[in-house]
Parts: structure tokens; C-alpha cells; sequence
């Protein structure tokens, strides 16, 4: 409000720098756990400055002399978190030997199905077959469309665009299983991230475009590859050391008004 004294404006414009740093950390310190993650996308804290007081407004004319104020007083009054963004470059891709590991080798997500009946959204191809031959995630969901493994394969043999084949026991000829479809995004960094290497559409996202992989805006399918998480542990150990240093900083400057504050108290 207009009526704080300056001493104590400078309080909360620091209380609100340290907060903004303390989630910055958090999202650094999340991004750090995450290295070895397969699939994941680094994520990045964003920060607005918050309204201006306007002690005098830009533009406003000067009562003495009818001049325009070519420049005003305008004080802040802090920072505010705006969002924590994801990043969702293209992390490295590391080879593996598992017939059922799948790496996207470009744009899309595999569609999982989960137990609620909604489809969700991953990058980490890291696949397995259950009980019943069922293709799915390591947490037991199946993918979308569903694919069913025979028992009696004995190789499984899936090619870059997403055709699904396995080689039977006394058969010279490969059978074709299913087709692996993957979905894009006009905006993938609008999804849901509902933990679980998984991500739920939103309207921020858009909906979910469908199609073979190979095909045009579309990445390719690579067996017995995975994605690697895309975080950079110099950078973020970097954005670390700078995020505590303003911590500091804003830590100083509440130091520092209350000294102020106290000086006051103690004038006679």
C-alpha cells in the first residue's frame, strides 16, 4: 500500500526476493534429483516484477510549469513467481540392448493407458510385458493402441516408424503385431506432469495430434535406445550458485532495514 514507510517497503520487496529464490531452488533442486530420470524435461522458475507505487506518473504535467515529467518516480514493490516452465529439448539418447526399450528420436509422447480410462503422455520408453503379453510401462499401464506379445515370440523386432513384429517359434516370417502411434503438441510444455515419468492434456497444451511415427513434425521410433533426462549438471549447479547468492542478498537488505527501522526507534 502507499502508506508503507520506505524501511518497510524494503522489507517486503526482500521477504518477496527470498521467497522467489527459495522456489527457485526448489525447481533447481528438483531438476538435480532428476538427472538419471529417463524422459525427463528440465524445468525453469520464471519471475515478473510486481505493481509500481507512481509517486509521480510518467507523462503527468508539472503543476509549476505545464512541462510534461519525462520520466515519473515509479516504486517497485517486489517480485512474484509467474510460472515454472519445462523445457522439453531433446535429452541424449543411450542405448540399452532391451528389445522393449523405445526412445523418440524427435517430437511426440507414447499414450499410456491409465486405470481411470483418461490417456497420458510419456517420453520414457523404458517397456516390459506383462502377464498377459500386454506392451507396458514400467508402473504395469498399457500403451495406446494396445499390443499383445504371443508367448510363443521369440523376438520382437519394432522399426522406426512404429510397426510392431514379433518372430514366432517353427515360423520363418515375421507377425506383424500392431502399429505404435505417438502424439504431439502445440504447446508440450502446457501438459499436466502427474509424476510417474507421465503428463495428462490441458487446455494450455491443446489437443493431442495423432500419427505413426516417421511422419511429418513427427520423431522416430529407436529399439533398444532411451531418452536421458535433458538436465545439464553444470548449468544447473551454475543456476544454483546464483540463486543463492541473491538469497544473500535479499537476506542483507532485510538486515539492513531493520537496522534502519531501529535507528528510528532510537531517536529522541
Amino acid at each position: 500500500s502507499s502508506d508503507l514507510s520506505p524501511t518497510m517497503r524494503a522489507l517486503s520487496i526482500a521477504a518477496s526476493g527470498m521467497q522467489a529464490q527459495q522456489l527457485n531452488v526448489d525447481v533447481i533442486s528438483h531438476n538435480i534429483a532428476n538427472m538419471n530420470t529417463t524422459g525427463y524435461k528440465r524445468q525453469r522458475a520464471e519471475f515478473q516484477d510486481m505493481l509500481y507505487q507512481n509517486m509521480e506518473r510518467p507523462g503527468a504535467t508539472s503543476s509549476a510549469s505545464g512541462a510534461i515529467l519525462p520520466l515519473g518516480i515509479q516504486i517497485g514493490v517486489g517480485v512474484r513467481a509467474d510460472a515454472v516452465g519445462r523445457v522439453t529439448e531433446q535429452g541424449g539418447i543411450s542405448q540399452t540392448g532391451n528389445a522393449y526399450d523405445l526412445a523418440i528420436n524427435g517430437r511426440g509422447y507414447l499414450q499410456v493407458s491409465l486405470p481411470s480410462g483418461q490417456t497420458a503422455y510419456t517420453r520414457a520408453g523404458n517397456l516390459a510385458v506383462n502377464a498377459d503379453g500386454q506392451m507396458v510401462t514400467a508402473d504395469g499401464f498399457s500403451l495406446e493402441p494396445s499390443i499383445t506379445v504371443p508367448p510363443e515370440a521369440t523376438a520382437i523386432q519394432i522399426t522406426r516408424d512404429g510397426i510392431v513384429e514379433a518372430t514366432l517359434t517353427g515360423q520363418a516370417t515375421p507377425q506383424q503385431l500392431g502399429q505404435i502411434e505417438i502424439a504431439t503438441f502445440i504447446n508440450p510444455a502446457g501438459l499436466e506432469a502427474i509424476g510417474d515419468n507421465l503428463y495428462l492434456e490441458t487446455p494450455a497444451s491443446g489437443s493431442p495430434n495423432t500419427a505413426t511415427p516417421g511422419s511429418p513434425g513427427f520423431g522416430t521410433l529407436m529399439q533398444g535406445y532411451l531418452e536421458l533426462s535433458n538436465v545439464n549438471a553444470v548449468e544447473e549447479i551454475s543456476a544454483l550458485i546464483v540463486a543463492q547468492r541473491a538469497y544473500e542478498m535479499n537476506a542483507r537488505v532485510i538486515t539492513a532495514a531493520d537496522e534502519m527501522l531501529q535507528s528510528t526507534t532510537q531517536l529522541r
